[in-house]
This record gives C-alpha cells, sequence and structure tokens, in this order.
C-alpha cells in the first residue's frame, strides 16, 4: 500500500492575527474577537489573551472578567474570507488536492507533489515562508501518513510550528497523547473509557477491540483504529458547504419588529456578499430567533428559483418574521441562513417585458457594491436604512 504524505495546515489565532495584521498597534496585546459588548461569544482570542484562561465559544462577559484590558473586537468575516481566499491559493499552487475544513485550516495531500518540490517536510516549510511573507501571517504544520495524525501534529508547536510524524513513529507519536485528542471523544465517551482506567491513546490501543465494540458499538470500533494510528481517509477536494449564514447576539434584547427588521436588513446584505463571494445561490431560506429565555426557534422556505440577492433575502426574512413572536417576546439573538446551495447566479427569471434585463443590472450592482465593500469595509456603503442602526438602539 503506496504511503501517503498529507499536511495538515492550521492558520494560528486567524481572526487576532488578521486584526493585527490590519492594525499593527495592537501587536502584542490580548485582542478577543468575537464583539464588543458583554453579549454573545468569543470566536477567537491571541495567544495574549489566552494566557488569561480566553478561549473560543466562551461568553464574552466571562471574557471581559478575565481579562478586563483586552481588546475586544467585532468579527469581520468579510476581511478574512478575504485573507483566506489569498491562503488557499497558495495551497494550491503545491497540490491540487486541498481540502479546507474550514476558514483557516486545511489537509493538503502532496503526495505526487513532492518530484516538483520536493520531500514533505520541505514542501511544508516553502508553504509557511509564503505565506508570511504574502500575507503577514503565521501558519502551523503537521505531517503525517494520516489525517488525524497530520491534524493532532499541526497543534503540537503552535504558532508558527512544524511537527512531522514519520510513517513508522505513528505508534510511538500518539501513545502518551489524550484520549481527548482523538475525534469522537466527547464528555461522555471520555467519563466512560475513565472507568476503564483509559487516560491515553496508548491505553485505549491496549484494550480488546471485541470490548470495546460490545460497549461503545461501531464507536468504539472507530476508536480502536483510531487509537492504533488507522486511518485510511483521502483528502476529499470535492467538499462542499451545506449552507452559508450569519447571525447576531445584540448588546441588548429586540422589543420590536420594527428593530428586528433593521437588524435582519443588514444580516441579509452579509449573507447575501458570502454567496456571491463564493459563487454560490440558495433555494432554502432558514431564519433563526434566540428568545431573551434562551428559547430558540426557527423557520425555513425553500424557493423554487435560487438567491443571492440581499434585498430579496431580506423580504423572504421579513415574511418569515411574520411567523415568530419577536414583538411580543424579547430577542436576544436573530440569524439568516441560506441552504441547498448551488453554483450560479440565483435570481434567474423570465420578464414579462423584454425592454431591459433588470436581473442582469441587479448583478452588475451587486458585483459594483461587492468590490466597494470588499476594498472599504461592509460599512463603506449599505443601505440608508441602516446607517440609523447605530442611533436607534433595538
Amino acid at each position: 500500500m503506496k504511503i501517503k504524505h498529507i499536511i495538515h495546515l492550521d492558520m494560528d489565532a486567524f481572526y487576532p492575527s488578521v486584526e493585527v495584521l490590519d492594525n499593527p498597534s495592537l501587536k502584542g496585546k490580548p485582542v478577543i474577537v468575537g464583539g464588543t459588548g458583554n453579549r454573545g461569544v468569543v470566536s477567537s482570542a491571541s495567544y495574549e489573551a489566552r494566557t488569561f484562561g480566553i478561549h473560543s465559544a466562551q461568553p464574552i462577559a466571562t471574557a471581559r472578567r478575565l481579562c478586563p484590558h483586552g481588546v475586544f473586537l467585532p468579527v469581520r468575516m468579510s476581511r478574512y474570507h478575504e485573507v483566506s481566499s489569498r491562503i488557499l491559493e497558495i495551497f494550491h499552487r503545491f497540490t491540487p488536492l486541498v481540502e479546507p475544513l474550514s476558514i483557516d485550516e486545511a489537509f493538503l495531500d502532496v503526495t505526487g507533489s513532492i518530484r516538483l518540490f520536493g520531500p514533505p517536510k520541505q514542501i511544508a516549510q516553502t508553504i509557511k515562508k509564503t505565506v508570511l511573507m504574502e500575507t503577514g501571517l503565521t501558519v502551523s504544520a503537521g505531517i503525517a501518513p494520516t489525517k488525524l495524525m497530520a491534524k493532532i501534529a499541526s497543534d503540537m508547536e503552535k504558532p508558527d510550528g512544524l511537527t512531522v510524524v514519520p510513517p513508522d513513529g505513528v505508534p510511538e507519536f500518539i501513545a502518551p497523547l489524550s484520549i481527548d485528542r482523538l475525534w469522537g471523544v466527547g464528555k461522555a465517551t471520555r467519563k466512560a473509557l475513565g472507568l476503564l482506567g483509559v487516560k491515553t491513546i496508548g491505553d485505549l490501543s491496549r484494550l480488546p477491540p471485541d470490548m470495546l465494540r460490545k460497549k461503545f458499538g461501531k464507536t468504539g470500533e472507530h476508536l480502536y483504529l483510531l487509537s492504533r494510528g488507522i486511518d485510511d481517509r483521502d483528502v476529499e477536494t470535492g467538499r462542499d458547504m451545506k449552507s452559508i449564514g450569519n447571525e447576531e447576539t445584540f448588546e441588548k434584547d429586540i422589543l420590536c419588529t420594527e428593530s428586528a427588521k433593521r437588524e435582519l436588513l443588514a444580516l441579509a446584505e452579509k449573507v447575501a456578499r458570502r454567496l456571491r463571494r463564493h459563487g454560490c445561490s440558495g433555494r432554502t431560506v432558514t431564519l433563526k430567533v434566540k428568545y431573551h429565555d434562551f428559547v430558540q426557534k426557527t423557520r425555513s422556505v425553500t424557493l423554487d428559483t435560487p438567491l443571492n440577492d440581499g434585498t430579496k433575502l431580506y423580504r423572504i426574512c421579513c415574511s418569515l418574521l411574520e411567523k415568530t413572536d419577536v414583538g411580543k417576546k424579547p430577542a436576544r439573538l436573530l440569524g439568516i441562513a441560506v441552504s441547498q446551495l448551488s453554483r450560479g447566479p440565483g435570481n434567474r427569471q423570465l420578464l414579462l417585458f423584454n425592454t431591459e434585463d433588470v436581473s442582469a443590472k441587479k448583478k452588475k450592482l451587486n458585483t459594483a457594491l461587492d468590490k466597494i465593500q470588499q476594498r472599504f469595509g461592509d460599512r463603506s456603503i449599505q443601505p440608508a436604512t441602516l446607517l440609523q442602526k447605530d442611533k436607534k438602539k433595538p
């Protein structure tokens, strides 16, 4: 069986690093990306902030208590996607076998690239240097014969690390590591394994597979194989997004439908820009509402024609809003997601009068607006209604 050479590349504290890149005065400071108020959760934190115990998915209010002098910034997803696209383009220079896992990490199969670019370690070093030179950001790399081992390796020496797991050194590499490193080990599984005396991956690998299969079913069999470094999954280049969306947790609860519609307009424009950036349109629109009591509801509609236009998306979300209790119950979060994605511009329809192609004009307008916002930021040009957003609190 031919040995694979897989590199997992993981950007270091990606969101905060982009913020420091755009504002060098933040260098060395604890930067927390996720929001400027006390609502919501941490999306990402710089390594300086992590020394205070701050981590992703942590409530912003908790992060503020842990690090009151930290720099708290809102998420600028359009900017992060812009930088991510540049980084992915660099990855593709070295192999066509690139599987993005998220906006800031990807698997690369460089087995067929060795003759052209040298050994896997040399390829990883070259990629790291190229990313730093062209974007100003650092990326950590893990090299191994399997995806699991490569992903674990990339996290060993962060930030700006490079860890190589040789094909014949997999058991020695993973044996002393905590079982938390394995995919599929959550709190319940970890507790159950702890009752069996399992703390490390090496402990797990020594248990009889029949015992694991009997106790955990297919998951037990899967964990046994992973504990021995067996992972035959290929790097999948056809990995497509299932949906594109955006949501916001508000500093103060939304009390009326007028305020909700104003927020939905901003969200709809953001989601539409992301759809166009990825060359996608979608047929299913989902509105997400989380009320003040943390009860969450969703309302969806599936269209005959896919869309990626913010105005049309906004109108649909307003109709879905009427099917919720917003205006009757305070809402702390609103979100919009578009799924059933397909490649293409969307919004195609037959015109009653063929005197001018309104759809084509709208597409040109969206393209022009996207270019302006990509260059000058999301707030550089926006619907007039949103100019009142900062003055009118929810």
